[in-house]
């Protein structure tokens, strides 16, 4: 079962849930602190390709 560990997003109105959520000011910092998490995570980035990108654990 995977497990969404965290959200990065440009607009932070359209989001809400149980997950952290990371609000960001522009797509490159969207990247890095999507890539970044990623890293740490030890998870999967996914890019919803809307100015949102989630971060899985799939198990």
């Amino acid at each position: 079962m995977s497990q969404i560990l965290a959200i990065v997003t440009l607009t932070k109105e359209r989001i809400a849930g149980g997950a952290p959520i990371f609000v960001v000011d522009g797509e490159d910092e969207l990247q890095r602190m999507a890539f970044s998490l990623e890293k740490m995570l030890d998870a999967n980035a996914h890019d919803l390709k809307n100015g949102t990108m989630i971060l899985v654990k799939h198990g």
